[in-house]
């Protein structure tokens, strides 16, 4: 019974130690020195914001992309102790003690150094030898902008990681899946291409071009199994259900998972929730919660409101009216009412407040039991300092001529009677009986005898004039022009009248709201809000200094001076190494005409290589040419400022194809011994070549050693380099 123990417990293993050496000099080529600069450089000062932010637990919203990357590089402080203090506003500000800068730059460097064993695995799942395979790995070892930016606390090392990760396993499922489909490795592979796919989404909007290539590549492979007749209906429905399920249903799970885990790690108000809704910003712990705390819900006859414009852009506003009146004549001679002026002010302000009036009661004042107003009811809209009602005619408005003026109505005892009936419209209603609610309710204000809609125009065209205090334009815009956010409003601040007296009412409408309800978004409406800020917010784009063009990228007719020294020549700077990025260039070339000759010979039935190598030929090209094609070209459609380090996925693509087309060249165009070795002592020499551009740029790359004016100097291959000299 115990015979087992005659014999050792013996543990075999294969260990690959390619890639054990491949992975332990990533490690030291992106680990050595990290800690140093101990000073901003230049994107940290942008995401170490956000890193004190998530430390704080404070809301922020960032127009460029998902949270998952700034949650990665926050994980990276919070292992370090970080407490977010610290004023994240120069770039070259030395890092306080309470920084812990290694930390905060771990994970980037983490994930550019897996790179290099990654693209090693990569060309092996493609076929090629494992000199080819190696070759790639040292390529992406030795590129000095690879190196740079994935050393410092800046996304896209950890992009280009899950970017890689992604095709590494979608490859592996992919090979597994002639002889073990449905088995646990085949089950597992496909699950992490669905997960690094989502990843590399959620850390940059750019990891989109490669899962969308996956996609249209798991098509393409799946159209071929159709046609395999060895495959039964049911067996295709299964392979079917499982791409479904990992490739599509698993990456947007876990994308909404960041969201999640972003808006629940930040429950704090800050600078950046004034763009959101009111009844995101009431959903925060502090600022707009502070204030709407305790509010009645349901909006009644007699209720005391502020109306906040739902768009709130390019600055929140409120629905406003002061005892000044238009002007009788503007400065282009047309006339106006004379009447009270009604404006947008971007301000809290006591004339933010109106008085919700049954049309048939003159009460002010909320009844009891309260008579809650419905989607379509008739109200009027009375100003709580100057009792005057809103009201809109047929004038034009004084920035707007094509819209109506909207004012609060001042009885000149003229042929001009007061038209200030509303129709209260809820947008965002589940029923035509729906209840006006605090918050929660988008509303239009229709008006009665002309149907035009109460509309924030100043969003649009400039700001009144001084005698409007520079405060945003109201009209009153026709329903048939379409609708806008601009034309929607929602209760933010809101209050239960007692006061019939207009003395008491003032009293009360200068005192705090405080009355209890409960206004918590569910996490979809805040998700689908969030989501909506990030795609549509747009920061105005300037033009920087380092900023270039996609075009500039491809023959590295640009730089970015990452840092400086404050006293030496010490500096950094995003530089590739020269003979990679010619060779990529170079390299894909001669694939593009490659495939193009072989095309047009095979349409002649002139077959130059056998039909396996011609496969393999097709899917690393697919694979490495699309995935820079589909990093790359989308920059030339972008409206934004653009920077050399967006190319690099492109680039990491690029240099995978090196070794490809280079093995191509020696199997099958070298066919004597004697061209074999010349074109071997060729690529010696070219990699010698690379490797000694990767020990000429280290100084610029790693920031030490200090290099002197000459040698700076002698860096400046091309013209267009800034490389910085300092004057002395």
């Amino acid at each position: 019974m115990l015979g087992f123990l005659k014999k050792p417990v013996v543990v075999t293993a294969e260990i690959n130690m390619n890639l054990v050496a491949l992975t332990v000099m990533g490690l030291i080529s992106r680990l050595w020195g990290l800690s140093y600069p101990r000073a901003v450089v230049f994107d940290e000062v942008y995401y170490g914001q956000f890193v004190s932010l998530y430390m704080k637990r404070i809301f922020f919203v960032d127009d460029s992309g998902p949270p998952f990357g700034h949650m990665l590089l926050a994980l990276g402080g919070y292992l370090g102790g970080f407490d977010g203090n610290f004023l994240w506003n120069r770039i070259g500000a030395e890092y306080s003690m309470n920084v812990p800068v290694w930390s905060l730059r771990l994970l980037p460097a983490l994930a550019g150094a897996l790179c290099v064993p990654l693209a090693y695995q990569i060309l092996v799942e493609l076929r090629f030898s494992h000199c080819a395979a190696l070759g790639a790995a040292l390529l992406i070892l030795l590129e000095n902008s690879l190196i740079t930016q994935s050393r410092f606390m800046l996304l896209e090392s950890i992009l280009i990681f899950f970017i890689l990760l992604a095709v590494l396993s979608y490859l592996k499922f992919y090979n597994l899946q002639r002889h073990s489909s449905f088995s646990g490795s085949w089950w597992v592979w496909l699950l992490l291409t669905g997960v690094a796919c989502s990843c590399a989404v959620g850390v940059k909007y750019m990891g989109l071009f490669t899962y969308m290539l996956l996609l249209a590549v798991t098509g393409l492979h799946f159209w071929h199994m159709i046609g395999d007749q060895n495959l039964s209906n049911v067996s295709l429905m299964c392979h079917f259900l499982a791409r479904v399920l990992a490739l599509v249903i698993i990456p947007v799970a876990m994308y909404l998972s960041f969201f999640y885990v972003h808006l629940t790690l930040l429950y704090r108000s800050g600078p950046h929730d004034q763009i959101m809704t009111s009844a995101f910003q009431a959903s925060l712990e502090g600022g707009l919660a502070r204030i709407t705390q305790g509010q009645p819900l349901e909006v009644a006859y007699g209720s005391q409101i502020t109306l906040r414009n739902v768009l709130g852009k390019p600055m929140q506003c409120w629905l406003h009216s002061h005892t000044n009146t238009y002007p009788i004549r503007y400065e282009n001679g047309r006339g106006s009412s004379h009447q009270q002026q009604v404006t947008c002010y971007p301000f809290k302000d006591v004339n933010n407040w109106w008085i919700v009036k049954d049309p048939g009661m003159q009460q002010l004042v909320v009844s009891n039991p309260p008579r809650p107003v419905r989607h379509g009811h008739i109200v009027q809209l009375v100003h709580g300092i100057t009792t005057r009602y809103l009201n809109t005619h047929d004038v034009a408005a004084p920035l707007s001529p094509h819209s109506q003026e909207v004012s609060c109505y001042i009885d000149y005892n003229i042929s001009m009677p007061a038209q200030n009936l509303w129709r209260v419209e809820i947008v965002n209603r589940e029923s035509d009986t729906d209840v006006w609610k605090t918050i929660l309710s988008e509303v239009r204000f229709v008006h009665v005898n002309t149907s035009a809609v109460l509309k924030a125009s100043g969003f649009i065209g400039a700001s009144l004039p001084e005698w409007g205090y520079r405060q945003l334009e109201v009209v009153g815009e026709k329903l048939s022009k379409g609708y806008h956010q601009s034309m929607v409003w929602n209760v933010e601040e809101h209050r239960y009248g007692k006061s019939q007296e207009q003395k008491e009412r003032e009293v009360e409408l200068h005192s705090p709201t405080q009355m209890d309800i409960s206004k918590n978004l569910s996490f979809m409406a805040k998700f689908t809000e969030l989501q909506w800020k990030i795609l549509t917010l747009k920061n105005e784009d300037t033009e920087h200094k380092y900023s270039s063009s996609a075009l500039d990228w491809i023959t590295m007719d640009t730089n970015i001076a990452y840092w400086l020294h404050p006293t030496s020549g010490a500096q950094i700077h995003l530089l590739g190494n020269v003979v990679t990025w010619a060779s990529a260039n170079v390299a894909a070339l001669v694939y593009t005409s490659l495939s193009l000759w072989y095309l047009i010979r095979r349409r002649r039935k002139i077959y130059d290589i056998p039909e396996d190598v011609w496969q393999l030929w097709v899917s690393a090209g697919g694979i490495c040419l699309g995935g820079w094609a589909v990093n790359y070209l989308p920059f030339f459609l972008m409206e934004k400022t653009l920077f050399l380090y967006h190319y690099l996925p492109a680039l990491t693509f690029q240099i995978l194809l090196i070794p490809i087309v280079l093995q191509h060249l020696g199997n099958h165009l070298c066919r004597s011994p004697l061209l074999k070795s010349m074109f071997s002592a060729l690529i010696v020499a070219w990699f010698s070549s690379v490797y000694l551009v990767y020990c000429t740029f280290s100084p610029v790359t790693y920031g030490e050693p200090s290099l002197s004016v000459t040698e700076l100097k002698d860096l400046r291959w091309k013209d267009s380099w800034n490389i910085l000299i300092r004057k002395h």
